[in-house]
């Protein structure tokens, strides 16, 4: 009996022992399983990051190559671009202008970004996916035209443990800094164009002092206007004021050194290659300057005479 009871306790501490070690064991898995689930959700989080932060940059060379290829046409065919929404998006999504291919864009279009990601992605054994795109150009300020692609960005794990499904506005700007004016391009027949630089200057004129407004003269530089077309608006061989507009003064010697007659009317380049011709204004202070709008240099009436 003695020995009987002793064999029970045996085996109950046996059991015992075994019943905590299953239990211990399970919950070390299950730890284990969440240490893992967690880092493969973190390892996923942390690529989805990475491509929305990496989507401007390629936004950008999209957009910039773009700007790029509409002037180079411009300047070909003496044309504007007759409408860039759908001229951006023929060349985003297909690679190509007016149905010619374009070379630059091998590595700019949507296919090649999504093939790149889709590259990545396969790396860390996910999928990924940019659905529905759509792209818009756009200007919300002077000195800048907006991209933005509107998309679905969806990952998927591989082994189908989680995925991510979210709508994203993916928006890049470039800078209009030495991008050729259209207007200069078409209204010179490319013999005398110009590219936008934004002037230095806030005052133009100060006193009798014409110095400004004599370099921002010779040097076309462009300033923001709410009279004058924006970026965007010129690439169309839209002349209309637009809030987000820029504007330049036609140097005359350039035009001359480019063999080309000069015009007796105001300088201010829209004014300038357009048909309008309002009254304008001759300024003896800075030679051959000829504007419209005296206040926004700066002038008044007694240092300038009519044309």
């Amino acid at each position: 009996m003695v020995l009987n009871k002793k064999g029970m306790v045996l085996t109950m501490v046996t059991i015992t022992l075994l019943s905590i070690f299953a239990i211990s064991y399970g919950a070390y898995s299950l730890i284990q399983d969440r240490s893992s689930i967690n880092k493969r959700i973190s390892t996923l989080n942390n690529f989805v990051a990475s491509v929305e932060q990496d989507l401007p940059r390629q936004l950008f060379i999209s957009g910039y190559r773009s700007v790029f290829l509409f002037n180079k046409k411009i300047i070909e065919t003496g044309n504007y671009i007759d409408n860039t929404t759908e001229s951006i998006n023929e060349i985003f999504f297909n690679g190509t202008l007016d149905g010619e291919t374009q070379d630059l864009m091998d590595s700019a279009t949507f296919t090649y970004i999504q093939d790149f990601l889709t590259i990545n992605a396969a790396k860390i054994n996910a999928e990924i996916t940019l659905l529905n795109p759509a792209i818009e150009l756009t200007q919300d300020n002077p000195f800048n035209l907006k991209f933005t692609l509107n998309t679905t960005l969806i990952v998927t794990d591989t082994s189908g443990l989680a995925s991510w499904n979210r709508s994203a506005s993916i928006v890049s700007y470039v800078p209009l800094t030495n991008l050729e004016d259209p207007i200069y391009s078409v209204g010179t027949l490319g013999k005398a164009t110009n590219k936008v630089n934004q002037t230095p200057y806030e005052t133009f004129v100060s006193g009798a002092d014409y110095t400004n407004l004599e370099d921002h003269f010779q040097n076309s530089y462009y300033k923001a206007s709410a009279s004058a077309p924006s970026y965007l608006q010129r690439l169309e061989g839209d002349f209309s004021s637009s809030p987000y507009g820029v504007e330049s003064l036609v140097y005359p010697q350039d035009l001359t050194d480019a063999g080309i007659n000069i015009k007796q009317k105001s300088l201010i380049d829209h004014i300038y290659f357009s048909n309008s011709d309002p009254q304008a204004y001759s300024v003896p202070a800075v030679n051959n300057l000829i504007i419209d709008n005296l206040a926004d240099y700066d002038l008044t009436a007694p240092p300038a005479t009519t044309i």
